[in-house]
C-alpha cells in the first residue's frame, strides 16, 4: 500500500465511522464470558484511548503499549495509549490525544482525527472508554513514558487482520477462570477491552 492508497483508505474509514457501528457482533467475538452483562454506574469514570494509524514500509501500522507490571487491575497488559479524562480536558478526543502524547510522545498537532468507535465499559476499573481513531502522515518517533509504558509494539494492519492470530484459552480474570478469546500478536496476548476494540475496528474497516 503506497501513501496515496493510504489516504484513500483513511477517507473511506472516516466516512464509515459516521455510520452505525458493529459493536454487538464485534464485542461478542472477543469478550470474556459474562463481560457484556456489566454496565456503567454512577461512579463510572470517563476515559479515552487513541488508535493511531501511520504509513510505514508500504503498510499501515498502529502502536500498542505494554503496561508495566504493577498491583493495579491493568498491570502487565497490552493496551492502546490512553487514560482517564481530566476536568480540564475539553473533550474525550482531547483526552485521547493528551494521554497518547504523555505516554508515547507523539506530536498531537499532527494527528488527523477520523472518528470514534463505540464506547466500551471496563468493569474491573469502572471506566467507560471512548476509542478515538486518527492517523499521522509519517511514522512517529516514540518516546515512551517509563512510568506508564514498558514497551511499544508496532503492529501492521496485515498482522491485526490475520484470523490465524485469534486464539482462545482459559484465563484467570478477577479471580475467575474464564474461556477467553484473544489476539496472539508478537508473542503477546491481547485480550479484554483492547481485543474488543480491535475486533470492532476490523469490522468497520472490512465494511468501509
Amino acid at each position: 500500500m503506497v501513501l496515496e492508497e493510504s489516504m484513500v483508505f483513511f477517507e473511506k474509514l472516516k466516512a464509515r465511522l459516521q455510520l452505525d457501528l458493529p459493536q454487538d457482533s464485534a464485542f461478542g467475538k472477543m469478550s470474556p464470558l459474562g463481560r457484556l452483562l456489566h454496565k456503567p454506574n454512577e461512579k463510572t469514570r470517563k476515559s479515552a484511548i487513541l488508535i493511531l494509524f501511520y504509513h510505514y514500509q508500504n503498510e499501515l501500522y498502529i502502536p500498542l503499549i505494554l503496561r508495566p507490571k504493577y498491583d493495579g487491575v491493568h498491570g502487565g497488559q497490552m493496551a492502546f495509549p490512553g487514560g482517564r479524562m481530566e476536568k480540564t480536558d475539553q473533550s474525550l478526543i482531547f483526552t485521547a490525544l493528551r494521554e497518547a502524547q504523555e505516554e508515547i510522545g507523539i506530536k498531537v498537532h499532527d494527528v488527523h482525527i477520523l472518528g470514534q468507535l463505540t464506547e466500551i465499559y471496563i468493569p474491573p476499573s469502572n471506566f467507560l472508554v471512548q476509542p478515538v481513531v486518527g492517523y499521522l502522515k509519517y511514522r512517529p518517533d516514540f518516546y515512551p513514558d517509563e512510568r506508564e509504558v514498558d514497551k511499544i509494539f508496532e503492529l501492521s494492519l496485515t498482522e491485526l487482520s490475520n484470523q490465524d492470530n485469534i486464539k482462545a484459552d482459559k484465563m484467570m480474570i478477577n479471580g475467575h477462570l474464564l474461556d477467553t478469546a484473544y489476539y496472539q500478536l508478537q508473542d503477546q496476548k491481547v485480550w479484554g477491552a483492547t481485543a474488543m476494540i480491535i475486533a470492532e475496528l476490523l469490522e468497520v474497516i472490512k465494511s468501509s
